[in-house]
């Protein structure tokens, strides 16, 4: 490809959200409907979720964080628990642990897909681990099988942190049906679907999802909307310490109409993702996307991998397409390396090569071609390099 002399006029950015009228229009309803918070409309989004991944009930919460949070808290994970989860992903993930009082015990990568590597789970494993917090990391399904295969001989929990995994699949089925226990999802606006904040617990077990809406409105025993209806005077009680962990029905509303658009925002990413994937093919210091053949990726991100680099050697890049009005981000951090979490022993190589040489490149719904070969082109043309 050509060498690049004149910056485009606009940073292509990383990521971008798309919001149109019709969600506007959707939130604008519900401003003058008088029911602004957690009620029929987040229903309604709550069903919608759960017909649309295939579970049994879905559970709307303020953020992926919150939904984490109230998944342990539902499974009586809480002091002196140990649960296994990457390194290798937003720092939520272990937050979510700690935030409950159990310790995150952190496993190692596969560093081809990035996800939990099953074969190093059962040597951390101890009498104090409750569970397993598996990350689909930036929208590529983990090994699912044999990773509950390890919790299953343990009788261990899985909790599914599908944060970024909105459409991907595993095995022909879509993510969130779930495969543990329940999936939690995130809305905020680095996602594909997106609320502007906001998120989502799904499972097949009615009992689990009923104690979930009572403990995200701080355990009341009837909900708004309930209460509201009854042709009786009702009251609820509060029989146990809950949260507010509510979703507005702005929100909901605004992601009624996004999870309309979600078919063409996957097919949109999935095709730029191809395009990236053929225009970097014979670049020979990179790792593109490796997606096993069992998972379809929904391309939530596009993170390549240098082979013979460094993190100042990735920064340098980063700077470099900066300059040429590209913007990047280094690959998902390793929380191993963050102050809160950096009491602990760890042997995690694959990680800390992943979170050292990886880089983020831009792609959302509305990039076009031709920002996308400028993306390229300037992939071509790095020269530090030589």
């Amino acid at each position: 490809m050509s060498v690049i002399s004149t910056p485009i006029s606009n940073i292509i950015p990383v990521a971008r959200p798309y919001i149109g009228g019709e969600e506007e229009t959707a939130v604008v309803e519900v401003l003058r409907s008088g029911w602004i918070t957690q009620g029929p409309r987040v229903a309604e989004f709550e069903k919608k979720f759960s017909q649309y991944v295939g579970c049994s009930h879905a559970v709307a919460v303020s953020s992926c964080t919150t939904a984490l949070h109230l998944a342990l808290i539902a499974h009586g994970i809480g002091p002196g628990d140990e649960v296994i989860c990457p390194s290798l992903s937003f720092i939520a993930t272990a937050n979510s642990i700690a935030y409950v009082g159990a310790t995150p015990v952190f496993g190692d990568i596969d560093l081809e897909t990035f996800n939990l590597d099953p074969d190093g789970i059962a040597k951390l494993i101890t009498p104090r681990t409750k569970a397993i917090l598996v990350v689909h990391q930036i929208g590529l399904p983990a090994q699912m099988h044999a990773l509950l295969e390890v919790a299953s001989a343990h009788n261990l929990a899985v909790i599914e942190d599908a944060a970024c995994a909105i459409g991907s699949e595993y095995n022909g089925e879509l993510i969130g049906r779930p495969l543990g226990t329940m999936a939690c999802f995130s809305f905020h606006p680095r996602k594909i679907l997106t609320t502007g904040e906001g998120g989502m617990i799904t499972t097949n077990d009615g009992d689990l999802a009923e104690r979930l809406r009572r403990l995200r409105q701080h355990a009341m025993s009837m909900s708004d909307v309930a209460r509201h209806n009854s042709k009786k005077v009702a009251a609820e009680t509060y029989d146990e310490v809950g949260f507010n962990f509510r979703m507005t029905d702005m929100q909901a509303a605004i992601g009624m109409v996004q999870l309309g658009r979600l078919g063409d925002f996957l097919e949109r990413r999935r095709y730029l993702a191809e395009r990236y994937n053929e225009g970097l093919k014979d670049i020979a210091w990179l790792q593109t996307p490796v997606v096993p053949s069992n998972c379809r990726h929904n391309y939530q991100s596009y993170m390549i991998r240098l082979l013979d680099g460094s993190a100042v050697k990735r920064d340098a890049i980063m700077q470099e397409l900066l300059e040429k009005s590209i913007s990047t981000r280094r690959a998902i951090m390793a929380i191993h390396r963050e102050r809160p979490y950096q009491d602990g022993q760890y042997d995690l190589p694959q990680t800390e090569l992943a979170t050292d040489t990886g880089l983020i490149l831009p792609l959302f719904h509305q990039m076009t071609d031709s920002e996308q070969d400028y993306v390229l082109e300037a992939l071509h043309s790095l020269s530090v390099w030589g």
